[in-house]
């Protein structure tokens, strides 16, 4: 399967394609993950890899937090961040390996979508652990690559069939953390207690096939990446593979799930 040599990337740098692919349906996560977290309000919450404000803007909504802090290592999603929050949360430069904050000076330390993306998830959590006073909750939920996340499933299993090499790109593969098992096992030996994890389903409807196409378009994070990899004719195979693995309903629109796993877990004291 013919592709250009424009490298892959799972960088996320542009706000905007990134709201188009999987942030919408982000935003519908969050509010699940923050019902089953039941944090009382006028804790100090911070977010790690604060995206475009998603997971942020569902807390200082529904959470009342004392503070909020958001670190991201993105300039361009913290620009989009602080158009989303409009002042209403302190935005840091930062990443999971490197929390700019004090020890023990947040409640609250969750993650959205993120971890699975960190160089080293131990060391992050080791990270979020030193910020997060004993006692503290720390949180995260990842997409479920390999199983319900439907919107990539679709995709991937269609790229692979065309073109096999294109397996090692597959967040199902490259990213073993994202399974609820992966997920508890590495709280539990981050010493964390009180390990608990959950599945959150959202249904993410599209209109039609093209509404479902076109943000892998957008050419940023492992999908869009390959497929703006392609050349034009090779894409067009790949949309028509994909096309015929989705049931249309009868006005053609797509009913798909996406599944996040979900995991807590209680700082030591």
């Amino acid at each position: 399967m013919a592709s250009s040599s424009k490298p892959l990337s799972d960088s996320w740098e542009r706000g905007d394609p990134y709201e188009q692919y999987v942030g919408r349906w982000s935003r519908r996560v969050a509010p699940q993950f923050l019902s089953w977290l039941d944090i009382p309000a006028g804790r100090r919450w911070l977010d790690v890899g604060c995206g475009t404000g998603a997971l942020c803007a569902a807390i200082l909504d529904r959470c009342a937090p004392s503070s909020m802090t958001g670190v991201e290592p993105s300039e361009g999603f913290l620009a989009k961040a602080g158009e989303q929050l409009a002042g209403r949360a302190q935005l840091r430069r930062g990443s999971a390996g490197d929390i700019p904050l004090e020890n023990a000076t947040v409640d609250v330390t969750v993650s959205g979508l993120v971890l699975n993306f960190a160089p080293d998830p131990r060391a992050g959590l080791a990270e979020m652990r030193r910020v997060t006073v004993p006692g503290g909750t720390i949180a995260a939920y990842v997409w479920d690559y390999a199983g319900k996340m439907e919107l990539m499933r679709h995709f991937w299993n269609a790229a692979v069939a065309l073109d096999p090499a294109a397996a090692k790109l597959d967040e199902g593969v490259r990213f073993p953390l994202c399974s609820q098992g992966a997920l508890a096992e590495l709280f539990a030996s981050a010493g964390l207690r009180d390990v608990q994890t959950t599945a959150i389903d959202i249904p993410t409807p599209f209109e039609n096939f093209d509404d479902y196409w076109r943000p892998f378009l957008g050419g940023q994070g492992p999908a869009p990446a390959y497929a703006m990899s392609l050349d034009e004719s090779t894409r067009a195979r790949l949309r028509d593979a994909i096309e015929a693995r989705i049931a249309l309903r009868p006005d053609g629109s797509i009913a798909l799930i996406a599944r996040a796993w979900a995991v807590r877990g209680t700082a030591a004291q």
